[in-house]
């Protein structure tokens, strides 16, 4: 199985872009995954049509069979262990690509809600975009070392 992480907007924060960068390259001892960076159309958008030009975007990025999981502040929350099992029932089922999508700053299309399989909630508190993409890789990373019993995560 592959992991993709698809976001709006780019990582224009030099010490987020290089951490993400770091943990990119710890998960390639694991599995493949790869951070996809949907252009942002800010400008003279309403936030309706930003929503939909950003989602037409996510949607053309996504391949029949993926399973998408939407970060949402809606979605479920996990603790560490529980993401890291969801992960691996995934992994063990055969699916080819799972796609986590990060939404611009007024969320997801309607169109981008109805092809989604789940939505999670990374927390309940508000982060930048770019902050999100690293604590999510980061999750990601732990995830991998939770399921193979590797000691960075400790319980």
């Amino acid at each position: 199985m592959k992991i993709s992480v698809i976001a709006v907007g780019k990582t224009a924060t030099s010490y987020i872009s290089d951490a993400l960068s770091a943990y990119l390259k710890r998960l390639s001892h694991y599995v493949e995954t790869t951070l996809t960076e949907i252009p942002d159309v800010r400008g003279q958008r309403t936030p309706e049509a930003q929503k939909t030009a950003e989602g037409e975007a996510i949607l053309r990025a996504l391949r029949p069979g993926d399973a998408v999981v939407l970060l949402d502040e809606r979605g479920r929350e996990m603790t560490s262990v529980e993401f890291s099992s969801m992960i691996s029932k995934r992994m063990s089922s055969g699916l080819k690509r799972l796609v986590f999508v990060i939404g611009g700053p007024y969320g997801f299309s309607r169109e981008v809600y109805d092809r989604a399989d789940m939505m999670l909630a990374l927390s309940r508190m508000t982060f930048t975009h770019e902050m999100v993409r690293l604590f999510f890789v980061e999750q990601i990373y732990r995830a991998m070392t939770i399921m193979r019993g590797e000691p960075y995560h400790h319980v």
